[in-house]
């Protein structure tokens, strides 16, 4: 064996073989409806099964019709939108079988294809309120009691590539049938029904371009088969790219400054993408893309773009390659993303019917950089996300498609008509509307503590992802893994950031910038607390207090700016700094806090002259008495508060506070959240250099 084949074989990255997850002793425990629900998990669960959200899987179930009691054939299928991974139960449309196969009187051909779904509301059993999908008919018009359609790589591979056919017939004789590429529907329906009534011998039927669709006569056998027959697939082409160089093989190495390449490029796209809704950006550098990237069939393949409606539906009609020599130039940039739009306006405008929607957002979904990976944009995080994992992908189904022949892309005016399909749009438009912080993105430093942590939550209650940067690593941690499970994973990140760390804050501004694209909000927050009379202010405690509270949120503003200006093409930026009632009103005792408060608002009234040109608003919440929830009242500023006003700590202290404000009430980290929100939102977007007191009330801190 040759060095070179050796190398090749080493750096092969194969198709995974799907585990056999079936638990033969829980099925036994389950209903027929919980079986098909069991077995769709398992199969939407395992990523090299199929992709989130796509597959579908049914099963036809005797059931009691609600109005006469008789049993009756049902049809439970997964419905629109649904994933086979995580759906339960209710995720199931529910039709009567007998109903769907009565449709076909209404079925005249190929034209009737959008027809045909308006009828399935019509056969819905038991007024199940979940939709059907446009699949429905694949399931439905096929005679066998459960039926599975998955997308995995390996499939895929072989249904995208001009040598695919071939390729059934070699792993599986006549057990697997071929049909041509047929957009879903009612037709491909009646196609697939027609071509196992003429070959009653096949298992299951390649769909070209899209999946493979297979049955029995039990959920247990119809889960095996499914993953056997991906099993067969992947070996198949594992065994064929062990044989040659993937893609060509390598040209370009990966970076070692990737990382920081992404940092300062993500923002710079994320600047140029304008739009009616801010981006967001997900980055991978994942062994798969990089083989891709940097590979000698690069540029030949990435312009084809993807073969699968899955795929292509979240990554659009092909990514947008750039020249890894040429990203400091700015006018590149520029240039090459004003030229994506105008060739998706061009192609929108080539391929449009006359009752096409208005064309959609032009900007490119995917961007691929050699030597450093695949960047995906989107209005949300976790569709950023889901679109970089599908286009990774659809650089599987390349590798296999190539593998054993030509990798064939979907035709450009399939891709348009199934883009722009009537049906989807009906779905865009039944979504519900976004939050109205989707889209933005927000550091909050001192992200850790009762302030940060509620302001944080608050955030991204409205949809803001949040960089979360405390020097508190386990304390952060611990907020983080709270956050992720009350709001997911794809909206929340931390760093470790000590604000008086020039080094440490640039890290932090650059981690936010690669996470999520950019920056649009600074809550500057981290604080500390000391109390002490003049005599007994030593030059370190005063010192401690300015490295915090001044030169801290200084050094936060000074490295978020780069970022936040950037959106000033995009309705600006916003920072708000969380002062003190003690920066506006004088405190016994506590004159190296006060006056390092008092120099910190200051700053904010500095930078709202500065920023205004760059479309930053900058301003002030100021709270006072934060006890229930804050770790500054937790440790010595307690005692040395109450020491100052001469009382007891404990539950005087608080009652203290409570009196001396005019309204009488207990100020809470989720009061002064509300007030960061409002500064941080679109609704304040005509107010720079203000202070919000969030005080219950305090004559002496009246602004004016």
């Amino acid at each position: 064996m040759s060095t070179s084949a050796t190398i090749v074989r080493e750096s092969a990255i194969p198709f995974a073989i799907p585990e056999n997850r079936w638990d033969a002793a829980h099925a036994a425990s389950l209903s027929p409806a919980e079986l098909l629900l069991y077995r769709s998990n398992l199969l939407g669960s395992d990523l090299t099964i199929t992709n989130f959200g796509g597959g579908n899987t049914s099963a036809k179930l005797e059931e009691p019709d609600p109005l006469t009691g008789e049993p009756v054939e049902v049809l439970w299928v997964k419905g629109s939108g649904g994933d086979i991974g995580s759906m339960r139960l209710d995720g199931f449309a529910t039709l009567y079988q007998e109903k769907l196969l009565g449709l076909e009187r209404h079925y005249a051909g190929p034209d009737d294809d959008d027809k045909m779904v308006g009828f399935l509301p019509q056969c819905t059993f038991n007024l199940n309120a979940r939709a059907a999908s446009i699949d429905t008919p694949l399931h439905s018009l096929l005679p066998f009691a459960h039926v599975d359609h998955v997308h995995p790589d390996a499939i895929i591979a072989l249904a995208a590539s001009s040598e695919g056919e071939a390729a059934t017939r070699e792993i599986w004789g006549g057990r697997i049938g071929w049909l041509p590429w047929k957009r879903p529907g009612y037709t491909l329906g009646v196609q697939l029904r027609d071509y196992v009534h003429a070959n009653p011998q096949v298992e299951g039927v390649m769909l070209a371009g899209h999946g493979i669709i297979c049955w029995a006569d039990s959920s247990e056998r119809c889960y095996h088969r499914t993953i056997g027959l991906i099993g067969d697939a992947a070996r198949y082409l594992n065994d064929k790219l062990a044989e040659r160089s993937a893609f060509g093989g390598a040209v370009h190495p990966p970076s070692p400054r990737r990382t920081a390449i992404v940092s300062d490029l993500m923002p710079r796209l994320r600047e140029l993408m304008t739009g009616t809704r801010h981006r967001l950006g997900h980055w991978s550098d994942d062994m798969e893309t990089l083989e891709f990237v940097n590979s000698a069939d690069f540029a030949r393949l990435a312009a084809l773009g993807t073969s699968c409606p899955d795929h292509f539906l979240r990554t659009k009609i092909e990514p947008l390659s750039l020249d890894p020599e040429r990203l400091q130039d700015d006018d590149y940039l520029a240039g090459a993303i004003a030229e994506y739009r105008n060739m998706y306006s061009a192609y929108y405008e080539r391929c449009k019917r006359e009752n096409s929607p208005a064309m959609r957002d032009p900007n490119p979904v995917v961007v691929l950089v050699p030597g450093v990976g695949r960047i995906t944009f989107a209005n949300d995080k976790a569709t950023a996300r889901l679109a970089g994992e599908f286009y990774g992908n659809a650089i599987n189904v390349m590798r296999g498609a190539e593998a054993i022949g030509d990798y064939v892309a979907l035709d450009e005016q399939e891709a348009f008509d199934i883009e722009y399909w009537l049906l989807e749009e009906a779905k865009l438009r039944r979504m519900p509307a976004a939050k109205p912080m989707v889209g933005r993105i927000a550091m909050v430093t001192g992200g850790a503590g009762g302030i940060g942590t509620a302001a944080a939550a608050r955030l991204m209650a409205d949809g803001a992802c949040v960089m979360l940067a405390d020097r508190d690593g386990d304390a952060l941690e611990e907020v983080r893994n709270g956050f992720v499970q009350q709001f997911g994973k794809d909206i929340v990140r931390s760093v470790v950031c000590d604000v008086t760390d020039e080094m440490q804050v640039q890290a932090a501004c650059a981690a936010c910038a690669r996470e999520f694209g950019g920056l649009d909000i600074l809550v500057a927050n981290a604080g500390i607390a000391s109390s002490a009379p003049i005599e007994e202010t030593t030059i370190e405690l005063w010192e401690r207090n300015y490295d915090v509270l001044a030169q801290g949120y200084f050094l936060t503003a000074k490295h978020a700016w780069p970022l936040l200006k950037r959106m000033k093409d995009q309705g600006g930026a916003s920072i708000v700094f969380v002062g003190s009632k003690n920066a506006v009103a004088a405190a016994k005792n506590a004159s190296a806090y006060a006056s390092a408060k008092a120099a910190t608002n200051h700053l904010a009234r500095c930078l709202a002259l500065e920023g205004a040109d760059d479309g930053i608003r900058v301003n002030v919440v100021n709270p006072d008495a934060v006890i229930k929830g804050s770790r500054i009242w937790d440790g010595d500023w307690r005692k040395e508060r109450a020491g100052a006003h001469g009382i007891d700590s404990g539950k005087e202290l608080e009652e203290h506070y409570r009196q001396r404000s005019m309204l009488k009430r207990d100020v809470l980290p989720e009061d002064v959240a509300e007030a960061v929100y409002w500064l941080a939102s679109d609704a304040s977007a005509k107010s720079t250099g203000n202070m919000i007191n969030v005080d219950a009330g305090n004559a002496q801190a009246f602004t004016r």
